[in-house]
C-alpha cells in the first residue's frame, strides 16, 4: 500500500516491504512510516537487529519506538540537535535493556525525516539510504563497518572473503558501549527524486544495476519496495530484507 504525505514542500508517496528471508526464524528488521502528527511531514525508519535473539528484537523495537516518539513530539524545525538527542536516548535505553537481558542487544537505525522546512537523514550502522536523481543512483550514507573501511582504504578487495567477514564488524550501532553518534545529513528534495531506505538484506544482495532499474521504473513505491525484497529472495534470501521507497512530486 502506498501512502501520500506532505514533506519538504513536496508531495511524497511512500511504499514499504519486508520479508524474513530464508535464513532466520523470525524477522528482526523493524519498519516504521508515518505522517507527522503536529504538522505536514514524514517520519520513515528502518532498523536491523544484530543477531537472532531477544536482544536483537528488543534493540530494534526500542530504538525505533524512541526515535519516532521523539520526532513526533518535536515542536520546532528539524535540525541535527534533536535528531542526535533522539539517537542518544535510544542508545541509553537499548544499553539498559542489554544489561537486563545479559546478551548482545544492538541494532542499526536509518531514518528519513521531512517537514515543511526540509529533510534529514539520520543513520548509524549499515542500513542505507539511496537516492535516484536524474537517472543516477547514489548512496547517501556510509556503512559503519570494518568492511567499508577495508574497501575504501584498499585493505582487501570488496568481494573478498575478508570483506565478507568484516561486514559483521560494526563500529557504530545502537547499543554500542561507547554510545556513538549517528551521521546526520541534510537533503534537498526535488521533484522526480526517489529515495530508498533499506537494511543490508537488500543492500548486500541486490546488485546496484537491479536497484537502479527498479527505482527508475514508473511503478508505485510499494511495488518498487516489494520488487527489491523479491530480488533479495532471488539472490538467496540470506537475511531479513526491508525497504522503504519515497517518491517526490
Amino acid at each position: 500500500m502506498t501512502i501520500e504525505v506532505q514533506g519538504a514542500g513536496r508531495l511524497l508517496q511512500v511504499g514499504t516491504a519486508t520479508d524474513v528471508g530464508r535464513r532466520y526464524p523470525a524477522n528482526f528488521d523493524v519498519l516504521h512510516t508515518s505522517a507527522l502528527q503536529r504538522r505536514p511531514g514524514l517520519c520513515a525508519v528502518v532498523a536491523d537487529g544484530m543477531g537472532a535473539s531477544e536482544g536483537s528484537r528488543t534493540a530494534g523495537r526500542t530504538a525505533v519506538d524512541i526515535f519516532t516518539t521523539a520526532v513526533q513530539e518535536h515542536r520546532g524545525p528539524f535540525a541535527p540537535p534533536p535528531l542526535f538527542a533522539a539517537v542518544a536516548d535510544a542508545q541509553r535505553q537499548v544499553r539498559a535493556a542489554g544489561k537486563t537481558l545479559r546478551e548482545l542487544t544492538g541494532c542499526t537505525l536509518t531514518a528519513l525525516v521531512a517537514d515543511a522546512t526540509g529533510a534529514w537523514v539520520t543513520q548509524i550502522g549499515d542500513s542505507r539510504v539511496y537516492r535516484l536523481r536524474g537517472g543516477l543512483l547514489e548512496l547517501l550514507t556510509i556503512d559503519h563497518t570494518e568492511a567499508w573501511l577495508g574497501a575504501v582504504h584498499g585493505w582487501y578487495p570488496a568481494d573478498s572473503p575478508q570483506a565478507a567477514a568484516a561486514r559483521y564488524q560494526l563500529h557504530r550501532f545502537i547499543g554500542h558501549p561507547g554510545l556513538p553518534e549517528p551521521d546526520v545529513l541534510s537533503v534537498t528534495m526535488f521533484p522526480g527524486d526517489v529515495y530508498c531506505l533499506c537494511t543490508d538484506g537488500i543492500a548486500e544482495q541486490v546488485p546496484y544495476q537491479r536497484m537502479e532499474q527498479t527505482l527508475s521504473s514508473a511503478a508505485p513505491p510499494d511495488v518498487m519496495a516489494s520488487a527489491l525484497v523479491a530480488a533479495s529472495l532471488e539472490a538467496g534470501g540470506r537475511d531479513n530484507a526491508t525497504a522503504v521507497v519515497v517518491k517526490v512530486f
